[in-house]
């Protein structure tokens, strides 16, 4: 089996990778993730999960390398990850009653070849009062989470739906889509790994 990389420094995609229970290294690349002018979200995910996985990928031969990023878009505005508790109760209450699209862009690399796809989901949020936005945030601290929640914990309290085609893709890595892709390649979480 080629040596495969996650060219990630998120611990939520290294959990999410390591529910395929194939072996592999992560070595996360240093790269500008800032929007370029004018850019539409779904651009900026692939390119980054593309950029990503290139990066590694050129200084690993013969490695496969996996990209992911994500972007999470409130009308034409992006949510960024919070980094403080304001900005997170803040971000919840702006995302109170409203829909908030995600793209997740996937990138397998090796070699110089590359293949890419990218997994909206939809995420509809109820009335939120601020009592339950300030109780949410004290107690999972989703300060490093695009959107300000955790879908995986108490997150799916503060939904009215959720809309899409793989749930994982709204925790970070669309692992329906990336398992797809690495059969394509040879790599296949359901054959003996040697």
């Amino acid at each position: 089996m080629e040596t495969l990389i996650l060219a990630s420094g998120s611990r939520y995609r290294k959990h999410l990778l390591q529910r395929l229970q194939i072996p592999f290294s992560v070595l996360p690349p240093d790269i500008d993730e800032s929007p370029l002018s004018g850019e539409p979200a779904i651009a900026l995910a692939e390119r980054l999960a593309a950029t990503k996985a290139e990066i590694i990928g050129r200084d690993h031969p013969g490695s496969v390398v996996i990209g992911s990023d994500q972007v999470a878009l409130l009308d034409e505005a992006l949510l960024g990850k919070p980094g403080t508790v304001a900005n997170a109760e803040a971000q919840l209450a702006l995302c109170s009653g409203r829909v908030v699209e995600f793209f997740t862009a996937v990138c397998v690399y090796w070699d110089g070849a590359m293949q890419q796809t990218n997994v909206p989901y939809q995420v509809e949020f109820r009335e939120l009062t601020s009592a339950e936005i300030k109780r949410y945030v004290e107690l999972e601290q989703p300060l490093d989470c695009a959107g300000s929640f955790k879908c995986e914990g108490l997150g799916s309290t503060l939904f009215r739906r959720l809309n899409g085609e793989d749930p994982t893709a709204l925790e970070g890595l669309p692992l329906i889509a990336l398992s797809s892709m690495l059969r394509h390649w040879g790599i296949d979480p359901l054959q003996r790994q040697v």
